[in-house]
């Protein structure tokens, strides 16, 4: 299993209901290893494989995922400099990484 893949697998103990609010959302995470993540009635879950449908996929390098997940890297500077390819809500997007408590992610 990657670093990504584990670190992935960590996002509904750090997934922050009260930030996310009543957001019910599909997120797509095309790594070397491909995982979604669903968002509904104030939970996080986190499976293997692609989604049907997804709000937003994310498709990006493992290790850039690590960086941006623990707020090493910026999802801006990321997405400008072609280290993120962004598909779909991108307002989603850019409020994805709010919902979940770095510090749980370490």
């Amino acid at each position: 299993m990657s670093t990504a893949v584990a670190l992935l697998n960590k996002l509904p103990m750090a997934f922050r209901p009260n930030v996310a609010g009543e957001i019910e959302c599909v997120v797509q995470f095309n790594l070397s290893t491909p995982m979604h993540a669903l968002i509904k009635n104030g939970v996080c879950t986190v499976h293997p494989g692609s989604a049907a449908t997804a709000d937003v996929t994310l498709t990006m390098e493992d290790e850039d995922l690590i960086s941006l997940l623990r707020g090493d890297l910026n999802g801006l500077t990321a997405l400008m400099t072609d280290r993120l390819q962004l598909e779909g809500d991108l307002l989603l997007a850019q409020r994805l990484f709010d919902f979940f408590d770095p510090n749980k992610l370490v």
